[in-house]
This record gives structure tokens, C-alpha cells and sequence, in this order.
């Protein structure tokens, strides 16, 4: 295998690559036998953690860590809602408290899993940003979906970063974000259904988005190999149910798609006084 013309192609391609797979290949090392180290199926496994790794918020604590920080920001979104005077509807009240309540949770068990203080990271919010987004009922709705939406794609984008490191910790923390994961989906839910929207994403019915990066991407018709929506529209389908914009808006409406770290920072990071 020539490992130097691969190299050098892929290095075209993205010119940090040397600095990745140096890091990806002192990882593995750890892990594995110097025999095993110097077959193709090595490089191969050792490029593909070195892309991975390029999405992730760092090792499981600075994964946990950048999960805190965003709970953080729902936690105290949704109590300045449920505190400001005549923001929320009495019909709607219950939800937001409820909500507010499951982030706060959200808060103390990622704090727990840190050995951390009660809010020993809390940030400093940019408050023109976050006055901004409870303008008014309608606004709130709008921020509250978008924060929701993004968590849910960040937790998924990190997921597979943790299983990626494959540790102890890794293996711990995943545990507690794939429990936070689901809860932040029905929130997501709840808010919509509050906005009355369809209660999932979907292609052009997301109401006013204060962010359009906050959808960018899931709009996939490949999942894994298959282009399930061209399978939905191939003539010998017997399953034509859907007309083609269906059968489109079905497949993007059942999958869910990542965040990497970079990205959910680039739309939460507006409401942070200093960068992330």
C-alpha cells in the first residue's frame, strides 16, 4: 500500500490532517499490538477517527462540559420566561415551568457527572441577545424551538463522538446524554405543538426561524447507502403511498441529522457575553 501518495492526497484535501492523525495514531497505539499498527486496515481506522474527531467537542469531559454550557443557557432561557410579566400565556404556562424544570435537572446531573459545584461554569449571557428573544410570546416560541432543536442534533453530533473514544468515561457519559437526548425531544415537540406546528421537523413548516442553520442539512434523502427517497418513487415500489414531495417530506421528517460542535456554536453562541 502506498501509504505516502494516500497521504499526499488526502493532505490536498485537508492540510491539518498530519496534526489528526498524529493524535489518532498515538490513541490507537494504546490499543493496539505493533504488528497490528502496520497493516492497511490500521491506516484506514486510523483516517476514519481523524475525520471523526473533527466534529467533536473533545474528550468526554470537554464533551460533558460543552453539554453544560448549552444546558445552562435553556435553564435560564426558560426561567426568564417563566418570570417575566405577561410573557406567557396561563394556558401555556404549564409547559414552560415544566420545561424549565427538566433542564435545571438537565444542569444538576451533568454537574454531578463533573464533581462541579452548583453552577460552577454558569456564563455570562449576552443580554441584549437574550431580551431580544423575549420580546414577546411569539419570539419566545421561536428561540425556545431553535435552542431545542440545536440540542437535540448537538447531543446526537456528540454521541458518536463518545463512542468513538470508547472509554470508561465515554461510555458513562453517553449513558446520561442519551437519557438527556430523548427529553430534549419532547420538549422540542412541546414547543411546537405550542407554535401549532407539525411536532417534528419539517422541510418548510418550521415557522419563524431566528437562525436558517438551525435546519441546515436535514433535508437527506441518503441514509446509511440508500436513497430512501428515490425508493419511495421507483415505479415497481409497491408502496406508493406518497406523491414525490411526500415521499421527500416523509424521509427528511424521520431522520434526524448531527450538529458538530463548531456549528451549534456558531447558532447559540449570540446569546453568550464571551465565545464559547
Amino acid at each position: 500500500m502506498n501509504l505516502f501518495g494516500i497521504f499526499s492526497q488526502i493532505e490536498k484535501a485537508d492540510p491539518a490532517i498530519g496534526e489528526k492523525m498524529d493524535f489518532s495514531r498515538r490513541k490507537m497505539l494504546k490499543t493496539t499490538s505493533v504488528a497490528a499498527a502496520a497493516t492497511p486496515l490500521f491506516f484506514a481506522a486510523m483516517v476514519n477517527k481523524a475525520f471523526a474527531a473533527e466534529g467533536c467537542a473533545g474528550d468526554a469531559i470537554e464533551i460533558v462540559k460543552f453539554a453544560l454550557t448549552l444546558e445552562y443557557l435553556e435553564r435560564d432561557f426558560y426561567r426568564a420566561a417563566q418570570f417575566k410579566a405577561g410573557l406567557v400565556p396561563s394556558g401555556a404556562r404549564p409547559y414552560v415551568v415544566q420545561i424549565a424544570k427538566h433542564e435545571a435537572q438537565h444542569v444538576d446531573l451533568l454537574e454531578g457527572v463533573l464533581g462541579y459545584k452548583p453552577n460552577q461554569m454558569q456564563p455570562k449571557y449576552n443580554m441584549a441577545t437574550l431580551n431580544a428573544a423575549l420580546a414577546d410570546y411569539p419570539t419566545f416560541l421561536a428561540y425556545a424551538q431553535a435552542l431545542e432543536d440545536t440540542g437535540v442534533r448537538a447531543y446526537k453530533g456528540q454521541a458518536a463522538c463518545l463512542l468513538e473514544e470508547d472509554t470508561a468515561t465515554s461510555r458513562t457519559v453517553l449513558a446520561v446524554a442519551l437519557r438527556i437526548h430523548s427529553v430534549e425531544a419532547r420538549h422540542a415537540a412541546a414547543v411546537r405543538y405550542m407554535r401549532e406546528l407539525r411536532v417534528w421537523p419539517s422541510g418548510g413548516q418550521n415557522g419563524m426561524e431566528p437562525d436558517a442553520k438551525i435546519y441546515a442539512g436535514e433535508d437527506m434523502a441518503m441514509q446509511g447507502p440508500i436513497n430512501l427517497v428515490d425508493y419511495f418513487n421507483m415505479s415497481e415500489n409497491k408502496m406508493k403511498l406518497y406523491s414525490p414531495d411526500m415521499a421527500a417530506r416523509s424521509v427528511y421528517e424521520s431522520f434526524d441529522e448531527p450538529l458538530k460542535a463548531a456549528e451549534v456554536l456558531a447558532i447559540a453562541g449570540p446569546f453568550f457575553a464571551t465565545p464559547m
